[in-house]
């Protein structure tokens, strides 16, 4: 246990954890050929995802986003890249990306079953079926953006849909959900009231499959398909990553699914050359609190007195840890960082002003991380590591987790503070 960083996340100091079983045991079984069959899986898919969903036909059905240099805001070091996923399509948040996965492994599993397609079918014909999968139900737990990737592809594959949302949940995106007929329960508590509800009554139901943002290896390995996609990106820009070019990215955190699938697949692409940081908002730090005091899911906030209800950043506002992305990344993550609520404002009007994009409040947590650079425990690593005369050579990504779907009122009302 790092005694000091539960203590700082107890008394709401920021705080940077670096993570002293980087590349040790491994508490995984899964590794490449996962990947690649969830990559396979939504190649398979891209037909169905094209008909039903037109704005992703420049990519041929491929829901992926765009990587781009941040030329214009300062403090930032040169070579730094967005990467978009604040503007994937269907879901506007990097929730498109495991969120569809498991829904979509989901359909693929019924309808083999069934006899309703073979993996050689054209999965377009899936639309076809709504009444057939309007026999079952999708639920999960959520404080928005998951339940946004998995109400709407749920919706429109056939599925009934119920996303049971946390108190903390923004009103627009219930209201979203609503109008592409899914349920929405709300509750007056926080993240893991909705989830352990929402599992408890999918549990109950026969016809009910449950999206389980705390323990689902699907959702973990639809994000990490994310790297394979990225790395030619970075070839298109001229980017290297080697032992002279190392990669620095910097993820904000929720439950941890999505940045931990992420940073698996970086890990498994790039090994030692990628450097993953998670960023977390002081009342919120569920990950930096599992992996420092060990405990991993076995540990809330609410034993170090805080709420995950008191920040602003929705997406960020999970008490506890998602239990795969703990064990895994035990060895693959270099360290969090925790960080004030009041830097999130300037980095979204920064961003949205000098770069032209807007990001919601909790996508624009990455941005902490290159602040961090020159922080005593990152110059203690860089050094260990033997980077220091690599920085200037280095690729640092700040990774956009949503944003896109956010309405102009709630744009205006996060840009005028």
């Amino acid at each position: 246990m790092n005694r000091q960083t539960v203590e700082d996340i107890k008394n709401r100091k920021e705080t940077i954890w670096i993570n002293p079983d980087l590349g040790g045991t491994k508490h995984y079984s899964i590794g490449p050929d996962d990947i690649r069959d969830a990559e396979e899986r939504l190649e398979r898919f891209a037909p169905f995802i094209e008909r039903v969903f037109p704005e992703t036909a420049p990519r041929g059905g491929i829901i992926e986003s765009e990587l781009f240099p941040l030329n214009k805001m300062e403090g930032l070091p040169k070579n730094t890249f967005l990467k978009d996923d604040a503007h994937l399509a269907i879901a506007g948040s990097v929730k498109a990306r495991g969120g569809i996965y498991e829904v979509l492994k989901r359909t693929e599993t019924l309808a083999l079953e069934n006899g309703i397609i073979t993996t050689d079918s054209d999965y377009a014909c899936l639309e076809d079926h709504k009444d057939f999968f309007g026999k079952y139900k999708i639920q999960v737990g959520s404080t928005g953006n998951l339940g946004l990737s998995i109400g709407i592809m749920s919706a429109m594959i056939g599925y009934k849909v119920i996303v049971h949302m946390s108190a903390d949940a923004k009103q627009w995106k219930k209201d979203l959900l609503r109008s592409k007929g899914v349920k929405v329960v709300e509750y007056k508590s926080d993240y893991s009231e909705a989830v352990a509800n929402g599992r408890k009554q999918s549990d109950a139901d026969p016809s009910s499959y449950f999206v389980d943002d705390e323990n689902s290896l699907d959702l973990f390995l639809g994000y990490s398909v994310a790297a394979g996609r990225l790395a030619p990106q970075l070839k298109n820009q001229g980017a290297v990553v080697d032992d002279d070019h190392p990669l620095f990215v910097f993820i904000p955190c929720g439950v941890g699914g999505a940045p931990g699938g992420i940073a698996f697949g970086l890990r498994m692409l790039y090994g030692d050359n990628v450097h993953v940081f998670f960023v977390e908002p002081l009342d919120a730090p569920c990950f930096t609190l599992a992996m420092a005091s060990g405990k991993g899911h076995d540990i809330s906030i609410d034993e170090m007195g805080l709420k995950s209800t008191d920040t602003q950043a929705d997406g960020l506002a999970v008490g506890r840890a998602s239990s795969v992305s703990c064990d895994i990344m035990k060895s693959e993550l270099s360290g969090c960082i925790t960080m004030d609520d009041k830097e999130l404002f300037g980095y979204l009007k920064e961003c949205y002003y000098k770069e032209g994009v807007f990001l919601e409040l909790s996508a624009c947590a990455g941005f902490a991380g290159p602040t961090r650079l020159s922080s005593e425990e990152m110059r203690a690593y860089i050094s260990d590591r033997g980077l220091t005369d690599k920085m200037d050579k280095s690729i640092y990504i700040i990774w956009a987790t949503g944003g896109a779907l956010v309405p102009e009122s709630e744009k205006e009302a996060y840009l005028s503070v």
